[in-house]
């Protein structure tokens, strides 16, 4: 069962007639994106009762605010309660053995940097679960340096890469005002990994004097670049977007799809939105339930990632409240496992 935080309704467990014409309604409505009508709901076979009871069950519905009816249409469609009860108690999260096997010829690939994989894993997500998707990155200020070198390219200019423990890699490109010499880069080398053990970027300590100014002053500069540059931001890697843009119909308005794009390009909104609704598992957030007036006629199904048991980024799908949530749920579920596991590998 997906988690769903803390929310100002209660939900009351519907007998079984009631949550199976729920389930339909739902599931119809997904499927068609139409209103659904009683005798819809009796030719699905799902109930051996008439037409009649079926109406009179939906007008129960109705009334405690599960289905609404729009319009004049003499269907109805689930209300975000509607949908909320069916993520808590009546979807069973599966995914087809086709994406399945998508999944897990992705994840068995050979491993690509961490930049790349995140991006990748975002075109994966919104395939696999036909929304718009979001990968959350790892911040790098509170990761450690698992190695750090100095790489010559020219006679002017070094390159000094960090690796990460997390996977992600730092660049920074120093500019030398004369030719040091490959020794001279390599002793400062061999000296920048050996002060940056154990240490995040942001903290590099101060490269102890070698004897050597030509090496001493590579090192600090170096590190200086390291230290000046790192940011606590993470980095949001965005797949699908343009499947909202499909999705328009399922907004009050086209204007209300499109300001949903524009706050998937802010990042900063991005990452708060994840961070506050982040949990321990997967963790859905159905229209109204969600804090940004934007997203009244999104649901968002996220769960974090870990490398090695700390909590590293967040996965996540965005939709209209008519999403396929068996689906989403699953795609994401096993998206953050495999992340899990590559991670920590």
């Amino acid at each position: 069962m997906a988690d769903h935080g803390d929310h100002d309704e209660t939900v009351d467990t519907l007998d079984a007639r009631k949550e199976a014409i729920l389930r339909a309604i739902v599931e119809r409505h997904v499927a068609t994106a139409q209103p659904v009508g009683s005798q819809a709901v009796t030719d699905a076979g799902m109930l051996d009762v008439s037409s009649a009871t079926v109406r009179n069950e939906m007008h129960a519905l109705e009334q405690e605010g599960y289905i609404r009816q729009p319009h004049t249409s003499a269907g109805r469609v689930p209300t975000d309660l509607g949908y909320r009860y069916f993520v808590d108690f009546l979807a069973d999260p599966g995914l087809p053995a086709g994406d399945r096997r998508t999944v897990s010829d992705f994840f068995n690939a050979s491993h690509r940097a961490l930049e790349d994989l995140l991006h990748e894993t975002s075109q994966l997500l919104a395939k696999v679960s036909d929304h718009a998707a979001v990968v959350v990155g790892p911040a790098n200020d509170s990761t450690d340096v698992r190695s750090l070198q100095l790489v010559p390219l020219h006679p002017d200019l070094v390159l000094a890469v960090a690796v990460l423990a997390n996977g992600q890699v730092e660049k920074e490109v120093v500019q030398l005002e004369r030719d040091l010499g490959e020794d001279v880069v390599a002793a400062a080398s061999a000296h920048l990994a050996e002060t940056a053990r154990s240490a995040t970027l942001p903290d590099l300590p101060e490269p102890r004097p070698t004897g050597d100014a030509a090496v001493d002053e590579l090192a600090q500069r170096a590190r200086d670049q390291f230290v000046g540059r790192a940011t606590s931001s993470e980095t949001v890697y965005l797949g699908g977007t343009s499947r909202l843009a499909a999705e328009s119909d399922a907004f009050r308005t086209a204007e209300q799809a499109a300001r949903v794009l524009e706050l998937l390009e802010e990042q900063f909104v991005v990452v708060s939105m994840v961070r506050a609704l982040l949990d321990e598992g997967v963790t859905v957030r159905i229209g109204a339930e969600n804090d940004l007036v934007e997203l009244r006629d999104c649901s968002i199904v996220i769960a974090p990632y870990r490398v090695e048991g700390e909590l590293a980024g967040t996965v996540g799908v965005l939709g209209p409240t008519r999403m396929d949530y068996r689906r989403a749920l699953a795609a994401v579920d096993t998206v953050s496992q495999q992340l899990n596991r590559i991670l920590s590998a």
